[in-house]
C-alpha cells in the first residue's frame, strides 16, 4: 500500500480545523482538490476517516485512530527528505502573528536578512495586539506575551517581561500618588480589552492577586495602551522597558505590588510534523527575539 503524503497533510489539517473549506485555503488549493485527497486516502485505507455534514467535519473512530499516528510519520518522513535535500532552496510562504510593537521594531528591520539568505521564501507578517485564533486563521508561526492555552500549539520559550506600575505626571497630579493598595480605590486603571474586567494585578507573598478598579477607558492595542497612559487617563502595568521608551513622561508606582512576570513563548501550529520552511524561520525569530527580550523587555 502506498499512502500519499500529500493526503495525508491535508487529512491532518481538515481534521483539526474540522472544515474542508478553512483547510483548503490555509493549504492554498481548491476545496475540490482537497476532498479529493482525503476520498483517495480513505478509498487506499478502505475506511471512512472523516464524518461531513452541512455544519462541521469530524474524525470518524479510525480517523482519530489515524490523527494519533500520522504527525510523528510525517515528521519522521520530513527528516529523511531532508536529509537528501538539506542544501535545496526554501521556498513556500510562513504566515507569522506577532504583537504591534515586537513586529515593527525588532522584527521588521531584519527580515531583508532572512530574505537574502532564503529569497524564494515569503513572509506574512500579520501585526495586531488582538489574540487571534492561530490555528483557524492559518498562521504558521504566532508570538505570544502572556500564559498560552491553546491546544494543537507547539512553542518555545524566549523569556519573561517584568512589570510596573506606572502614570503619568499630569495624572498623579489629579487624583494624587497611591501608596497603598487602599489608595487605589480612589484611582482608575487603563482596561486593557483582553482582560474581562478592569483589574490591578499583583503578586502578595505567593499569591497572584486581582483588585478590580475604575475605568473609564478601554484599548485593545498596547500603543494605544501606553499612549492612554501618557495621556493622564489612568494607571496601566506595563514591561519595564517601557520606563526607557518614555522617559521622564511616566512614573512608577506601587513597586512593591508588581504584577507577575508575563512569559513570551513563539509557537508554531505544526504539531510534530513541521516544514522546514516554518522550522527555519522559528530559529531565525529566535535568534532575533531571544536577546531582545533578554535586554530590553525583561530589564529591571
Amino acid at each position: 500500500m502506498h499512502l500519499d503524503l500529500d493526503a495525508l497533510k491535508i487529512f491532518v489539517r481538515v481534521a483539526e480545523l474540522r472544515s474542508f473549506t478553512q483547510a483548503a485555503h490555509q493549504l492554498g488549493m481548491p476545496k475540490a482538490r482537497a476532498s479529493a485527497h482525503v476520498q483517495k486516502l480513505e478509498a487506499e485505507l478502505g475506511t471512512q476517516l472523516l464524518q461531513r455534514s452541512t455544519r462541521v467535519v469530524r474524525p470518524t473512530p479510525e480517523g482519530e485512530q489515524l490523527l494519533k499516528r500520522v504527525p510523528a510519520f510525517l515528521a519522521e518522513a520530513e527528516e529523511i527528505s531532508a536529509l537528501f535535500h538539506a542544501s535545496r532552496a526554501l521556498r513556500g510562504r510562513v504566515r507569522v502573528e506577532l504583537p504591534v510593537i515586537i513586529a515593527r521594531d525588532f522584527v521588521m528591520p531584519r527580515v531583508p536578512e532572512l530574505l537574502a539568505r532564503h529569497p524564494q521564501l515569503q513572509l506574512d507578517i500579520c501585526a495586531s495586539d488582538r489574540l487571534v485564533a492561530a490555528v483557524r486563521d492559518g498562521f504558521d508561526l504566532v508570538l505570544r506575551v502572556g500564559p498560552v492555552n491553546e491546544p494543537g500549539l507547539v512553542g518555545r520559550r524566549i523569556g519573561e517581561a517584568a512589570s510596573m506600575n506606572c502614570a503619568s505626571p499630569a495624572y498623579l497630579r489629579q487624583h494624587g500618588t497611591p501608596r497603598t493598595l487602599d489608595d487605589l480605590r480612589d484611582h482608575f486603571i487603563v482596561h486593557y480589552a483582553t482582560d474581562p474586567v478592569p483589574v490591578f494585578e499583583y503578586i502578595e507573598g505567593q499569591s497572584y492577586k486581582e483588585l478590580p478598579m475604575r475605568s473609564t477607558v478601554t484599548v485593545d492595542n498596547f500603543d494605544v495602551y501606553e499612549a492612554a497612559c501618557l495621556a493622564g487617563l489612568g494607571i496601566v502595568q506595563v514591561p519595564r522597558s517601557a520606563q526607557e521608551r518614555h522617559a521622564n513622561k511616566i512614573v512608577e508606582i506601587l513597586p512593591e505590588f508588581v504584577a507577575r512576570p508575563v512569559p513570551i513563548t513563539l509557537l508554531h501550529t505544526h504539531g510534530r510534523s513541521v516544514p522546514r520552511r516554518v522550522r527555519a524561520v522559528m530559529t531565525w525569530l529566535m535568534e532575533v527575539l531571544a536577546p531582545t527580550v533578554s535586554a530590553i523587555m525583561s530589564a529591571r
